[in-house]
């Protein structure tokens, strides 16, 4: 499924375009012989201190420092009090732009996932950041991460698949809501808030058809 690593050259671009780009990329995450990945289908980016949205709109602190960081850096922070949420660090140092992973469809790793999920459904599995992060066991150890190096990083897919993008407002946030900053796979099934039992539905129905 994956066959080439993204380069450092991939995260010194604008981050509305590494948002972008990042749909159908393949995010990687190995620990000890487990490895998950999934093709990235939901991204935001959040544009520092231009962006009322964004960790780093007031400036560094000790929880957003690694958005300061260099493009190719993951940023992993704690919310809500229950669970992390993993972003691309984007640009040169000191720019703190990052592209939050907000939703993927799980390829490898499945059967661990559904267990750190205690869900069957793949549908549930990473169709939201918390959700992402927790099937794919991504905590606070790999804030501040290279993305170029082997524990947690981001591939070209070995077949490119044609999908059709869509940009939107941003959702779950009060903050300069209303940016068109929010980029999916608009026929995938896996992004966040989908009607999944409308999905299970429809496929058990064509089972039934079939059979």
């Amino acid at each position: 499924m994956i066959v080439t690593k993204l380069n450092e050259e991939f995260y010194l671009q604008s981050c509305l375009n590494a948002a972008k780009e990042l749909i159908g990329k393949v995010l990687v995450r190995k620990k000890g012989r487990k490895i998950y990945s999934g093709i990235i289908v939901e991204t935001e980016a959040y544009l520092g201190d231009k962006d009322a949205a964004s960790h780093s709109f007031k400036g560094m602190t000790k929880r957003n420092e690694h958005m300061f960081g260099a493009g190719g850096t993951a940023y992993v922070y704690f919310t809500y009090g229950n669970h992390y949420c993993v972003n691309a660090v984007i640009g040169k140092p000191g720019v703190a732009h990052a592209v939050l992973i907000r939703a993927a469809e799980p390829v490898t790793g499945i059967e661990p996932m559904k267990k750190n999920r205690r869900t069957e459904n793949i549908y549930e599995l990473c169709s939201g950041p918390g959700k992402l992060t927790q099937a794919m066991e991504i905590d606070g150890a790999l804030n501040g991460a290279s993305l170029l190096g082997n524990e947690i990083y981001i591939a070209e897919p070995d077949s490119a698949k044609k999908r059709k993008l869509v940009q939107t407002k941003r959702i779950g946030i009060t903050k300069n809501a209303d940016v068109l900053y929010r980029f999916i796979d608009s026929e995938s099934p896996f992004v966040s808030r989908v009607n999944y039992r409308k999905i299970l539905r429809s496929q058990q129905e064509n089972k039934s058809k079939s059979g």
